[in-house]
């Protein structure tokens, strides 16, 4: 799964790398977003990518109440096409969320340790993801959600977690932003892991265990403790 990550760069600056529009006024520096958070995506509208904000937590449309977001932060790669909370976005309202690292725990000695994972170029990760917009009959007031989608861990990440975000390379891009695009067996065969050695992890400091705890040191752990060969190649 996916339960906390890194958002480090402005809406300005995800814009320029995906070359979109930002409709965000966001400065991130975010080093531990954690669920029912706002969080950046990018989408496509009228045909033109654009960075705008969602909470993390996927809402779907015939929901009760916006509670229900908070057990869908994350979508199964398998089966996002089928299960009924996530089919009708998985076909029409797909983004990418971008990250700087994402954390994960493994037991050592008995001690929960938590790891970060990162491209090794350093640019940022294009996790697949879902949104979907919800409105509250009773007030009207409107909540626009997203949830990442997760597939099997590849091996360099198998020790720390038995799943992993969907990280998409950029030839993906297009066909997973266009809302026009609807093959779903295509769509489908995006949702792989990332390959092993274009990733590294390291462990980082126990602070970001607590939400509450923010800033760059929380990625700042001897880096050299790497799990997966240091290579160049990006996702």
């Amino acid at each position: 799964m996916c339960g906390r990550f890194a958002q480090t760069l402005s809406a300005e600056q995800i814009a320029r790398f995906f070359d979109a529009e930002p409709r965000a006024d966001d400065a991130g520096n975010r080093y531990n977003v954690a669920p029912t958070q706002n969080l950046l995506a990018v989408i496509e509208e009228n045909d033109r990518r654009v960075v705008t904000t969602f909470r993390w937590g996927l809402i779907p449309p015939w929901a009760d109440n916006p509670q229900v977001g908070s057990r869908m932060i994350n979508a199964r790669g398998e089966t996002v096409a089928e299960k009924p909370a996530f089919r009708a976005a998985f076909r029409r309202q797909r983004c990418i969320i971008p990250a700087a690292a994402f954390y994960e725990w493994k037991t050592i000695g008995g001690r929960k340790i938590p790891h970060a994972i990162m491209r090794q170029d350093g640019k940022p990760m294009a996790f697949a993801g879902l949104w979907s917009t919800w409105r509250d009959p009773a007030t009207g007031e409107t909540i626009r959600s997203a949830t990442i989608i997760t597939t099997t861990a590849n091996e360099a990440l198998a020790p720390l977690h038995d799943r992993m975000p969907v990280i998409l390379p950029e030839s993906s891009w297009d066909a997973w932003l266009d809302p026009g695009f609807d093959n779903v067996g295509a769509l489908k065969s995006f949702l792989g892991p990332c390959p092993a050695d274009q990733l590294r992890a390291y462990p980082v400091s126990s602070r970001v265990n607590n939400v509450r705890n923010d800033g760059p040191d929380l990625l700042g752990a001897d880096q050299g403790n790497s799990i997966a060969p240091q290579v160049a190649d990006p996702c």
